[in-house]
C-alpha cells in the first residue's frame, strides 16, 4: 500500500457540547481504532447540506468502522445559538453525533478554511485526508476501504456499535415547514419539510385536513398515499391550476394536482447537477440543484437554483427548463442576468404589477429583484453589501441590514416584506421611500409568509406553525447592530502572494485531460483594489497574486474545479468525478504574514 502522508489530529473542542450522544461526551482517545470523517458543516450552508446528503450511503454501509461527527461551526450569529443547532440536527436528519462548536476553536485547530470541510482521521489517531466542498463521497468511500484493508491487517481496526444515539421523536401537526401556499378555499397548503411531505390545512390555520405524500423521504410519483417527496420548499400556482413544487433534496420540481391528489415530475432527474451539465434542454433530462422557492413571473415558472447560486426558468409550452440569471459564483454582483452573481437564493415573489421578481439571497443576507432590462433581465441589489455582512438594523436601505433571509411577499402597495429569518423577525422594505422596518418580532427562524385578507400568515419554521399577525398601521423601527462574519483574518506578506490550491486526484484516479484542462481556477477579492494583479479565470491550480499598496486587509474570494477519471486503460467508459469548492477567506496584510496560502481541496498540503 501506498506511503500515506499523516499528521496528528488535534483535539475535538466544542463550547455546545455534543449532540446525538444520549448526553456522552466523547474525546479522540475513545474513538481510537475507529476511522473518524470530520465533516465541518454549518446549517445555512446549502453546500454543506449536499454534503450530508453524500455521506449517508457511506454512513450507513460502513457504520461498524466509520464515525462521521458533524463538526458544527457557524457563520452567522443565529447559527452559535446552541437551540438552533438542535433544531438543524433534527430538522436535516443528521444521524450522527455531532459537536456544536460556537467558537470555531476546532475549526481553528485544524486550520479550516471553507465550509463544507471533511477531514478523514485514521484508527490511530492521524489524520490522512482533507476535502473542502461536495464531490468528494466516492474517494472517502475508497479510502474508508484502504483503511480498513490496512488498519484490519495491521489489527489497529475495532468494529462496532458508533457513539449515535437518536433522540426521542416529537409529535407535532408540522415539523419544519418552510413554505406555505394560500389554496382557493381560504386554507393552505404547507411544505411540511422534514417530515417529507405536503400538508393541507384549513383557513384556521391549525386544523389538518389531509396530507399528500408518505411521510418517508424518496422520489416516486402517484398519488397522495404513494408520491415521496425529499425536504420540499417552495409552492407556487402554475397557469392550468396545479400546483409546483420545489422537492429540494430530489433536485427537481414536481407538480401537485389538487382535484385529483396526482403528484408528477415536472423538471429534473433526482440527480444533482455538476459544472458540465447541461443548462437547457428537456426538463425531465436536466439535472437540477437544490430548488429551494418556485414563482411565476413573465410567463415562466422561475426557480430559486440555491445549490448553484441561480435562477433557472421552466416553461411549461415547451416543458424545457434554462439558466435565467447568475454565473454559478457566490456572491453579490448586479448587472445583467447573465453576468449576476448570487449567494444561495431561497425566496421568490412576483411584485403586485408583475414587473418584478424579488429574492431573497440568504447567504448574502440581500433583498434583491429581477426586472426587464429591454429584451434581456438584469438584477439588481435592494438592501445588502455581500457576503460576510449581516445584522438587524432599519433604516435607508443602503444602510439596512438583514441575517439570512428565507422568504419575500410581496405586498398590494409595491412594497415587500422580508421573512429575516435569523434575525426572527418579519421586515418590510418600501421601494418608494427607500426604507426598511421592522413588522414584527419574536419570530422564530420565519422562512415565509402569506398575504390574507390585509394579514399575513407566517410559517414559522422553528415553532412548526402558522402564524397569523396583522399589519400594523405604523411599523417600528430598530437600530439594532451590524455583524460580520467572525472568522480569523489569514495574515499574509506585503507584495507577491502565491495561491496554492492542493489537488491530489483520489487513488485510482487520473486528471481527466481529454477534451482539454481539468482544473479551473477563478480569483476575485473585496475590495477588488485588494488585487494589483492575479485576479480572474485561468487553468492552473495554482497563481502568483500581487496584493495592491495601501490596500491592508479584505477577502479573497477563490472558486476552484477539477475533474478526475478512472485510471483503467481497458475501461472505454471511465467514471468520472467533479470536486469544486468556493472559498472566502478574509486576509490581513502584515510584514510578518505568510508568503503562501494553500487551500485544499482535496488530499493533504505536503508543504504544510
Amino acid at each position: 500500500m501506498a506511503t500515506r502522508t499523516r499528521v496528528r489530529a488535534p483535539e475535538l473542542i466544542g463550547k455546545g457540547g455534543w449532540l446525538n450522544t444520549g448526553d456522552q461526551q466523547y474525546t479522540l482517545a475513545d474513538l481510537r481504532g475507529r476511522i473518524v470523517i470530520l465533516d465541518f458543516w454549518t446549517f445555512c450552508c446549502v453546500n454543506c447540506l449536499h454534503v450530508l446528503d453524500e455521506l449517508r450511503e457511506l454512513e450507513e454501509k460502513h457504520r461498524d468502522t466509520v464515525v462521521i461527527i458533524g463538526v458544527h461551526s457557524p457563520k452567522f450569529v443565529h447559527e452559535a445559538e446552541h437551540q438552533a443547532v438542535v433544531d438543524a440536527v433534527e430538522r436535516y436528519e443528521v444521524h450522527h453525533p455531532v459537536l456544536d462548536d460556537p467558537e470555531l476553536a476546532t475549526w481553528k485547530q485544524y486550520a479550516v478554511r471553507a465550509w463544507p470541510t471533511l477531514v478523514v482521521i485514521d484508527p490511530e489517531g492521524y489524520v490522512v485526508a482533507q476535502h473542502a466542498g461536495e464531490g468528494h463521497a466516492h474517494a472517502i468511500a475508497k479510502l474508508v476501504e484502504e483503511l480498513e484493508a490496512e488498519h484490519g491487517a495491521k489489527g489497529t481496526l475495532r468494529r462496532g456499535d458508533g457513539p449515535y444515539v437518536a433522540p426521542e421523536p416529537v409529535a407535532t401537526h408540522l415539523r419544519f415547514p418552510g413554505k406555505a401556499l394560500l389554496l382557493p378555499d381560504g386554507g393552505f397548503l404547507v411544505s411540511d419539510t422534514t417530515r417529507h411531505r405536503l400538508v393541507e390545512i384549513e383557513p384556521d390555520g391549525e386544523t389538518v385536513s389531509r396530507h399528500v405524500g408518505t411521510g418517508d423521504r424518496g422520489f416516486a410519483d402517484g398519488g397522495r398515499e404513494e408520491v415521496r417527496f425529499s425536504e420540499p420548499q417552495g409552492l407556487a400556482v402554475l397557469p392550468d391550476g396545479r400546483i409546483a413544487v420545489a422537492d429540494t433534496v430530489n433536485h427537481a420540481i414536481r407538480a401537485l394536482d389538487l382535484t385529483t391528489g396526482v403528484t408528477t415530475t415536472l423538471a429534473g432527474t433526482g440527480r444533482q447537477w455538476w459544472q458540465g451539465s447541461p443548462t437547457t434542454g428537456p426538463a425531465r433530462e436536466v439535472d437540477l440543484s437544490s430548488p429551494w422557492d418556485v414563482a411565476w413571473f413573465a410567463d415562466r415558472l422561475w426557480i430559486a437554483m440555491a445549490g448553484v447560486h441561480q435562477l433557472w426558468t421552466y416553461d411549461p409550452e415547451t416543458e424545457t427548463v434554462q439558466v435565467a440569471a447568475g454565473t454559478t459564483n457566490e456572491g453579490l454582483v448586479d448587472g445583467p442576468a447573465d453576468e449576476a452573481w448570487f449567494a444561495q437564493p431561497s425566496g421568490l415573489a412576483t411584485s403586485a404589477d408583475g414587473e418584478r421578481l424579488w429574492v431573497a439571497d440568504s447567504e448574502t443576507s440581500a433583498l434583491r429583484y429581477v426586472e426587464r432590462d429591454g429584451t434581456g433581465f438584469a438584477v439588481r441589489t435592494a438592501v445588502g453589501t455581500g457576503l460576510f455582512d449581516f445584522g438587524h438594523r432599519d433604516g435607508a436601505a443602503d444602510q439596512a441590514l438583514f441575517q439570512h433571509p428565507l422568504g419575500v411577499t410581496a405586498l398590494p402597495d409595491g412594497s415587500v416584506a422580508v421573512c429575516d429569518t435569523y434575525n426572527h423577525a418579519l421586515r418590510r422594505y418600501d421601494p418608494a421611500s427607500g426604507e426598511v422596518t421592522t413588522l414584527a418580532t419574536d419570530l422564530r427562524e420565519p422562512s415565509d409568509a402569506v398575504l390574507v385578507e390585509g394579514d399575513l400568515v407566517v410559517v414559522e419554521s422553528a415553532r412548526h406553525r402558522l402564524t397569523r399577525l396583522r399589519l400594523p398601521e405604523e411599523a417600528v423601527r430598530v437600530a439594532g447592530q451590524a455583524h460580520h462574519t467572525q472568522r480569523a483574518a489569514t495574515e499574509i506578506t506585503p507584495g507577491t502572494l502565491r495561491l496554492d490550491v492542493v489537488f491530489q486526484a483520489p487513488a485510482g484516479q487520473k486528471l481527466d485531460t481529454r477534451y482539454g484542462p481539468s482544473t479551473r481556477l477563478l480569483v476575485s477579492s473585496t475590495p477588488p483594489e485588494l488585487l494589483a494583479e492575479g485576479s480572474g479565470p485561468g487553468t492552473d491550480l495554482f497563481r502568483d497574486l500581487v496584493l495592491a499598496d495601501g490596500v491592508t486587509e479584505g477577502v479573497l474570494h477563490v472558486s476552484a474545479m477539477a475533474a478526475s477519471c478512472d485510471d483503467d486503460p481497458a475501461n472505454e467508459y471511465p467514471a468520472c468525478h467533479v470536486h469544486q469548492q468556493d472559498w472566502g477567506v478574509p486576509v490581513r496584510v502584515t510584514a510578518e504574514g505568510t508568503p503562501r496560502l494553500p487551500l485544499v481541496l482535496a488530499g493533504m498540503d505536503e508543504r504544510a
